[in-house]
């Protein structure tokens, strides 16, 4: 393993955002997901299954702005805090994802991820796990219930329109005492209701309500997809609170998912997650230049591709004895 003030050494003149850039992103991003979306308004005339077909790509955009509000919540798309608030609260309301809760709830699985004594603070079913002997330590209706909800059915097609259309729509994961995040969950909503109105009142209520679906339930999924098999594959590595750090985390408990150009334009260079967790500060269209600066210091990385990222959700208990990850045992 590097040194991690060297792995930091090697990243810092990569995390100044670059302005032009950031503006180029989020005016060709946001620009192009509008005119998609437009366009799958206007195929309505011609039929539903253009309609639908449409909305794999526009889905795939609407991932892209996503990644443009997750740089804002980490503080790397602009160099001014309220720059990145504003274009992040933006983002939210076409993702439909209330900024700052968000925000605060994505820094704590940067502070907790393979992290098996913090494993329920901040994490979820998608970056969380039990341990062999845990799963078998359950009775036979705790798994039964454990495995239904892991199902790739359940948790990579059921669950991930659900969190965005209506989880997100009540502050339920926040304390009491977050009381700008839970706010911000009411003003999001309130925004969307607005822009939905506005939409239904031009468009009509089906033709919204049969586009909106159709973009936000591939691009969910998409996303969920994403963020799980970055953090959840046969090769990550968990630790104990006492030999847990961040930066060896970044590099043997995340991959990097390497994907075909046009599919890596689309995700935001995301696919590069392991240099995201080294330094969070660096601006997804940095990403892939800064991992091609550290690719001599950062032999441990597990190289993901397509094929391989397919089958990695379903590796879901960490066995301390192999080291590795495991499937539930049939």
């Amino acid at each position: 393993m590097p040194d991690p003030g060297d792995l930091r050494s090697a990243v810092k003149p990569y995390e100044q955002p670059i302005v032009a850039l950031s503006l180029f992103q989020l005016v060709s991003s946001v620009g192009l997901f509008i005119g998609a979306s437009a366009l799958m308004y206007w195929s309505l005339q011609l039929s539903y299954l253009v309609t639908l077909l449409l909305a794999i790509p526009t889905g795939a955009l609407l991932v892209r702005v996503f990644i443009i509000q997750h740089d804002c919540g980490h503080g790397s798309f602009f160099g001014s805090r309220w720059a990145n608030d504003a274009v992040g609260w933006l983002c939210s309301m076409l993702t439909l994802t209330p900024y700052a809760n968000w925000r605060r709830q994505h820094a704590g699985h940067h502070a907790t991820w393979n992290n098996l004594d913090r494993r329920y603070s901040g994490a979820d079913i998608y970056s969380s796990c039990l341990t062999v002997a845990e799963y078998r330590a359950m009775t036979l209706r705790q798994r039964f219930f454990h495995r239904l909800i892991r199902h790739p059915v359940i948790a990579h097609i059921v669950l991930p329109p659900l969190v965005f259309l209506v989880l997100y729509r009540i502050p339920f994961d926040a304390p009491r005492g977050w009381r700008r995040e839970r706010r911000g969950v009411h003003l999001t909503n309130f925004a969307i209701a607005a822009l939905l109105a506005g939409s239904v009142t031009v468009l009509g209520f089906a033709p919204v309500l049969v586009v909106q679906l159709s973009i936000m339930i591939p691009a969910s999924i998409i996303g969920v997809w994403l963020f799980s098999v970055q953090h959840r594959f046969e090769d990550s590595y968990w630790w104990t609170r006492t030999d847990w750090s961040p930066a060896l985390a970044a590099i043997r408990g995340s991959s990097y998912l390497k994907l075909p150009a046009i599919l890596q334009w689309f995700t935001g260079n995301i696919g590069f997650h392991h240099v995201h967790h080294l330094m969070p500060r660096v601006a997804n269209y940095r990403l892939q230049a800064c991992h091609e600066a550290l690719q001599r210091t950062t032999g441990g990385v597990t190289i993901l591709t397509l094929r391989k990222a397919l089958i990695a959700p379903s590796y879901a208990l960490w066995d301390p004895e192999r080291r590795r990850m495991a499937r539930f045992p049939r």
